[in-house]
């Protein structure tokens, strides 16, 4: 959801993750030699085994709970082939860790084990480098759109304000990924009111909701950005939907897209910073985004109706 002149580019966004992944091996290459402490990522994948495997065990066991389940499923597993990926990259050597079993069964097991997922992705998050922090912070990002699948499986959390951080100069590349963030909370704005004429009272309240919390997105951005020195990009004066928007069904889509589009920019800006507070704040506005962006999926009937990695 983009403007003609400020298109938001999932392609750039990728583009930079994946010369950023091909250039940390050649970078350590040339610096202080191989790292021989345990991968902390090991752990993280295990754990996304474990969980795959419970949740098609009980995609088999209950067909009340199979489509959730089958859904979980295939987002874990998702998740353990990214982790493999990057734990195969870098070749450390493998901790003894094993993954953990839920005390619970059933779709409360899983509400555990996807809370737990997201505290183990969101721990390492200040620590590792900028291609893996974005990892763990659309892994994190998953497991919370998970979470609104059923309210069985949501952890009932309210949104909060994002902290100002305590930097003050930011690197090209982390301007250049917040002002993407802005472009893309400014088209978020735009959408909710564009489809504000379409939607039923039923979806009255989320739509509120679900705009003023791009504000406050877009409010951060212009205090981080102008504290550094930037000047924040503006808004567009309209925005092009992907697909024309003429009904409910079509507004409750282009809101999904929008909410999408928003996780794919704040992945890019955990991606491109050191710093821990903006890391931080960045992930808590992709996770929002997330969760809010699987109810507007559902109800818009697209599938997958959670995104494994936003």
């Amino acid at each position: 959801m983009t403007g003609e002149s400020s298109k938001l580019s999932r392609r750039r966004i990728l583009r930079a993750g994946a010369l950023a992944a091909v250039a940390i091996p050649l970078a350590a290459a040339c610096g202080k030699g191989y790292d021989e402490s345990p991968d902390p990522l090991v752990p993280l994948l295990e754990q996304a085994k474990s969980d795959a495997a419970a949740a098609t065990s009980l995609a088999q066991s209950s067909a009340k709970d199979a489509d959730v389940a089958k859904q979980v499923a295939a987002a874990r597993t998702e998740h353990a082939q990214a982790l493999q990926s990057e734990v195969d990259r870098l070749n450390r050597p493998k901790s003894s860790a094993k993954a953990s079993d839920a005390p619970s069964e059933g779709v409360a097991g899983l509400k555990l084990r996807l809370a737990a997922a997201r505290a183990q992705a969101e721990s390492l998050l200040g620590t590792e480098s900028r291609y893996r922090a974005g990892l763990l912070a659309s892994i994190a990002g998953g497991c919370a759109g998970l979470q609104r699948l059923t309210p069985a499986l949501d952890s009932g959390e309210s949104s909060t304000d994002l902290a100002q951080p305590s930097i003050t100069i930011l690197p090209p590349a982390a301007v250049e990924a917040l002002q993407q963030a802005l472009s893309a909370e400014h088209a978020a704005i735009w959408t909710y009111g564009l489809v504000s004429a379409y939607l039923s009272a039923d979806f009255t309240k989320a739509a509120n909701e679900g705009s003023a919390e791009h504000v406050k997105r877009r409010d951060f951005c212009e205090r981080v950005l102008s504290a550094a020195g930037a000047t924040p990009v503006s808004a567009e004066a309209a925005y092009v939907p992907p697909k024309p928007v003429t009904d409910e069904s079509s507004a409750k889509a282009v809101v999904a897209t929008a909410e999408s589009d928003t996780t794919a920019a704040w992945r890019g800006v955990v991606g491109q910073t050191d710093d821990p507070g903006l890391r931080s704040s960045a992930t808590r506005a992709l996770i929002a985004s997330a969760r809010r962006g699987t109810p507007w999926r559902m109800a818009s009937d697209q599938k997958p109706s959670a995104v494994a990695l936003p």
